[in-house]
């Protein structure tokens, strides 16, 4: 440990905020374990807050083992430990290895807060397999980059301190040290194509290549310098073509060559945080819905939502709860809290705004999503037209049309949230504030 943890605490010293939290991906494989001494000793040289956190997939008989052991050496050192158990739907035909990585990090999300380090244990291997796998792929730039030493995760950041140390290494540290470890016995299993590299490929090429680790690194380096300078040059465009609502403009778009095009798309989907699409998905958001004829209502559906448009922009729209069975009463001056998340409403009588008049009868108030046949009045119309159409003239996408709250009074239209009071409660008495 005395050979890597002056390398360790120069890594996390980088990008560690003075009081905020570190906190450990915690397997008890070898590369975890290490990290946990290191840390729990960089812990006591600096006063840091530390947590770690075993994520029990459920798919080895002997996790529960595995978790206890965890706990015990988290607690020998001094750092909390967590167990976050989760569970995997292997029905649906994706590769196991990939719902587990994605179930673990999404376990760890709730672990960080502003400012918050995950560390992880991926090491030089790691990066190997996973260079050898996107070249398996035909990825680009972007998946040839591999792992970076930290990146952005949740509202915090992920660092990997031991990204540019090779297995042995670890393992010499570890034994050296006289820690215990778990061995995952799928880890064996050349059945899953990481641990073919791990035990076929690699070890060849490192036989006969003993600098390999390095050119991979530099390699994945390279690729990644590339990815941020073609984000830089491409900056200003993406600024023009970014809506405020986070849509993306076909306008500005068009005006691009298709290589430049399917970049800036890719931006967006970086942005919003969604897997990135493959080269005929990319090719299809343009032609199929950016493209498609003004009256259809086109969308492309992805592994984590849909690419839809919407007056000459493209949406991205993730899975939307049905909330039209739902309703409520309302009370004046009393907050209502909205299913699914969306937010709270309010028909105060304290806003200087105040635009409805109360009913006779408030208490028989009720808020409810359905639009299905109603219609109304707004003030700053000539005549009732319905919902449907109101939607279109206020230029409400398709998709969302269902989600915004429509305060009624029996069964007539008062106001709908955010966009018009009906000219038959048109008054001074309250406001209608949705918070989302």
């Amino acid at each position: 440990m005395e050979s890597l943890y002056p390398h360790f605490a120069q890594v996390l010293g980088r990008y560690y905020q003075s009081g905020t939290k570190v906190v450990l991906a915690f397997s008890g494989g070898v590369d975890s374990r290490l990290l946990l001494e290191l840390l729990s000793r960089y812990q006591q040289a600096h006063s840091v807050e530390c947590h770690a956190v075993y994520v029990h997939h459920g798919l080895s008989s002997n996790a529960d083992n595995w978790a206890d052991k965890c706990l015990l050496w988290a607690q020998q050192v001094g750092i909390s430990c967590s167990i976050e158990r989760v569970s995997l739907d292997i029905s649906n035909g994706e590769s196991i290895e990939l719902l587990a990585r994605e179930a673990r990090y999404q376990a760890l999300t709730k672990y960080i807060q502003e400012g918050d380090i995950l560390l992880t244990g991926q090491h030089a291997d790691d990066q190997i397999e996973t260079f050898l796998l996107a070249l398996k792929r035909g990825s680009g730039p972007k998946g040839l980059s591999s792992m970076a030493e930290s990146m952005p995760f949740s509202c915090g950041s992920l660092v990997r301190p031991l990204l540019t140390i090779k297995r042995k290494t670890i393992e010499e540290a570890a034994t050296k040290l006289g820690l215990e470890w778990v061995e995952d016995e799928s880890n064996q299993d050349t059945r899953y194509d990481r641990n073919f590299l791990r035990h076929c490929v690699i070890p060849e090429l490192s036989g006969r290549w003993p600098s390999i680790h390095q050119a991979v690194q530099r390699s994945a380096s390279l690729c990644a310098q590339q990815e941020a300078l073609l984000d830089e040059l491409l900056s200003a465009v993406f600024e023009r073509a970014l809506q405020t609502d986070l849509s993306l403009s076909i306008e500005e778009l068009a005006k691009h060559s298709g290589l430049a095009r399917a970049r800036l798309i890719r931006m967006w989907l970086a942005k919003l945080n969604t897997s990135m699409p493959t080269q005929v998905q990319l090719n299809l958001i343009w032609n199929e819905v950016a493209l498609a004829q003004q009256d259809a209502n086109p969308k492309l559906q992805l592994k984590q939502g849909e690419v839809r448009r919407f007056r000459n922009r493209l949406y991205w729209v993730t899975e939307i709860a049905d909330v039209t069975e739902w309703q409520s009463t309302i009370q004046v001056d009393t907050v209502l809290s909205l299913p699914e998340r969306l937010g709270e409403l309010t028909l105060t009588t304290s806003s200087s705004n105040a635009t409805i008049a109360l009913p006779s009868q408030p208490e028989l108030l009720r808020v409810t999503f359905n639009p299905e046949g109603l219609s109304a009045h707004p003030t700053t119309r000539n005549h009732s037209r319905k919902l449907k159409k109101l939607f279109q003239e206020y230029n409400v996408p398709s998709w969302l049309r269902r989600q915004i709250p429509v305060l009624m009074y029996q069964d007539r239209v008062v106001a709908v949230a955010d966009l018009f009071v009906d000219q038959a409660f048109n008054g001074q008495d309250c406001e209608l504030i949705w918070r989302r």
